[in-house]
């Protein structure tokens, strides 16, 4: 069907929808448009105006590394996102109808489009501040405004023209979409499997300048790009709009190639996502995302070892950690932020709190059979198992996982010292942090709502949030106070954290009872 037809379905859909937005609905969309500008307007000149003072050489590394983390996260994020999906209605109705599958994704992708700008902006304005602009500043804003923009647009096609080579459950040939009766044969599954393995490559780059950037080897490179005559971004600005233009034009004009599977399965997500930011229920997502990658997996069944009835029981977390190695790279890759933050010339206390924080991130991940025993507490009784034995087995490997990443991120933040030893010291408390956030139940939305000059608070979505964070917290007191106090002598904080942390996790594990 041509776009006339789709543009009379949505006309048909429109009629019989809500009422189109009116007069007085765009002049308050504009007046609020005009007020966000006015307001963010100074602020903005302010920080532009500051651009044009000189920057430290030696923050230039860990400031290119943390954009380089950040893009290649937004780039992570839109390929497990989609990026392109459709509505739950448009999914539902129009998806397989004969409808043009390219003019029927042009809202979506328009969508898109807004979303990838407004991130190609805040890199360019990161990139800014990190390189800084010591003349023309004018000029090096918008160089550095379209080099962001560039960047999104680029990774985002990429992703887009990965999510056109997805291939059809196995055993099924996968037809085209908008072209019925026609399939689509295995070796051309196979060719546009490469634009995957091209975005593949563009994180791995970024990952490996990042740490290049960290160690300091890229410092005259960076001073030289920073002073560098205008000509210089101009030709950078030139090659980086024709390299995201090119996969940009394939990206939409392979729209009509991505198989229904793949904007249904996008689409799903896209509508899990929804619901549990509307019910402020973010602890949905984390189960979503679990099933979802175990549902398509075939696993092989081993013999388990002879272990005690509760360690034989927690052994089925380390099983689960060991069969994905990629999660696994992606724990030891993030040991590095907190000496990037450091090396940015963040204040003392943020390296520290990004180490504990990091570290109960990282304990969070082992605690899906904790999750289950709760969520399931029948079936956690009748295998027979002491709850509390239980749980204790099941705090081993948050303590081991979250103490060795710790380990790694004070080794790196502080090579120099006894500082390191903080990190098998804080696993307990950060175990037992873990397993308070797997334990905790929904969000409360029937908590009172506290009026502050801010704003009105929602306390349950509060309290549901600081639930683990605060034991972990509190557990961690001791090393918080050597690694934020440089002049306070080690050896006693590492005597008290030893015994401060085993008392947390051994009266949490203690006063926990069953549901």
């Amino acid at each position: 069907m041509t776009e006339i037809g789709v543009r009379a379905v949505r006309a048909y859909l429109r009629s019989r929808g809500p009422a189109p937005a009116s007069l007085i609905d765009r002049y308050v969309s504009g007046f609020c448009l005009l007020m966000a500008i006015v307001i963010l307007g100074q602020p903005l000149a302010g920080v532009f105006a500051g651009l044009a003072e000189p920057v430290d050489p030696d923050r230039m590394g860990a400031g290119v590394a943390l954009l380089a983390l950040a893009l290649c996260g937004f780039l992570a994020g839109a390929r497990a996102a989609g990026p392109v999906l459709l509505t739950a209605p448009d999914a539902s109705w129009l998806l397989l109808s004969p409808l043009s599958r390219r003019h029927l994704l042009a809202r979506p992708v328009r969508t898109l489009g807004l979303v990838v700008l407004a991130a190609g902006l805040l890199f360019g304005v990161g990139l800014l501040a990190v390189l800084g602009a010591p003349d023309h500043l004018v000029w090096r804003v918008l160089a550095a405004l379209v080099l962001g923009v560039a960047a999104t647009v680029g990774g985002t096609a990429l992703a887009v023209l990965g999510q056109t080579g997805r291939p059809a459950p196995l055993g099924q040939a996968a037809r085209q979409p908008g072209q019925l009766g026609q399939t689509t044969r295995p070796w051309q599954l196979g060719q546009v499997q490469a634009w995957q393995l091209w975005l593949t490559g563009v994180m791995a780059a970024l990952l490996v300048l990042a740490a290049v950037a960290v160690t300091g080897r890229l410092r005259t490179v960076l001073t030289a790009v920073a002073h560098a005559p205008l000509a210089a971004p101009a030709a950078a600005v030139a090659g980086a709009v024709v390299a995201a233009a090119l996969p940009a034009w394939h990206a939409w004009r392979s729209l009509d190639r991505i198989h229904a599977r793949t904007l249904l399965a996008a689409s799903t997500r896209a509508g899990h996502v929804a619901n549990a930011t509307a019910a402020l229920d973010p602890g949905a997502l984390t189960w979503i995302a679990e099933d979802n990658h175990w549902r398509a997996r075939r696993l092989t069944s081993r013999r388990w070892p002879a272990l005690p009835a509760p360690l034989a029981l927690a052994w089925q977390d380390w099983r689960r950690l060991a069969r994905r190695p990629g999660r696994l790279a992606l724990i030891a890759g993030t040991a590095a932020l907190p000496a990037i933050l450091a090396q940015a010339g963040a204040p003392m206390a943020v390296p520290a709190i990004a180490v504990l924080m990091g570290g109960l991130a990282v304990a969070a991940t082992a605690t899906s059979g904790a999750r289950r025993d709760a969520d399931n507490p029948a079936l956690a009784r009748l295998i027979g198992t002491p709850f509390r034995a239980t749980l204790a087995a099941r705090a081993v490997l948050p303590a081991v996982l979250s103490g060795v990443w710790a380990t790694a991120a004070l080794l790196l933040s502080s090579p120099v010292g006894t500082v390191w030893l903080f990190g098998p010291l804080l696993g307990p408390a950060l175990a037992a942090g873990a397993l308070r956030m797997a334990r905790r139940e929904p969000v409360d939305h029937t908590m009172p709502v506290i009026e502050t000059p801010g704003g009105a608070l929602p306390t349950g979505p509060l309290r549901w949030a600081a639930t683990g964070p605060d034991l972990a917290l509190a557990g961690s007191l001791p090393a918080l106070v050597a690694l934020t106090s440089p002049g306070v002598p080690p050896a006693p904080c590492l005597a008290a954290q030893a015994v401060w942390g085993a008392v947390v996790l051994a009266a949490y594990v203690r006063r926990t009872r069953s549901r």
